[in-house]
């Protein structure tokens, strides 16, 4: 009778992703949002650069239900969108 050993091997351990994986909106909390940035793509031809907006309020609402984690949106790729107010403030000055 002979026993295999495999001293060698190693076993795998699965892990989440660090990002992209986050509870699905089960009960619509944020389907009007949903429903508005894809609206926005259908009309711009998928151009997703023209829906950036739309993108920053359904993430937004993901983010205050919970639905996802909380990220700033620097992190996001919305930097760009949290300097215009202070921008605006000095062409107001």
């Amino acid at each position: 009778m002979s026993t295999a050993m495999n001293f060698g091997t190693k076993t795998f351990r699965p892990r989440p992703p660090d990002k992209g994986a986050f509870p699905l909106d089960h009960f619509g909390e944020c389907k009007s949002f949903k429903e508005t940035y894809m609206r926005c793509l259908r009309d711009n031809h998928f151009d997703n650069s023209s829906c950036r907006g739309e993108s920053k309020e359904y993430l937004e609402c993901r983010m205050d239900r919970q639905l996802m984690a909380k990220e700033p949106f620097e992190k996001l790729g919305f930097k760009d969108f949290m300097e215009k107010p202070a921008e605006e403030n000095k062409a107001k000055s």
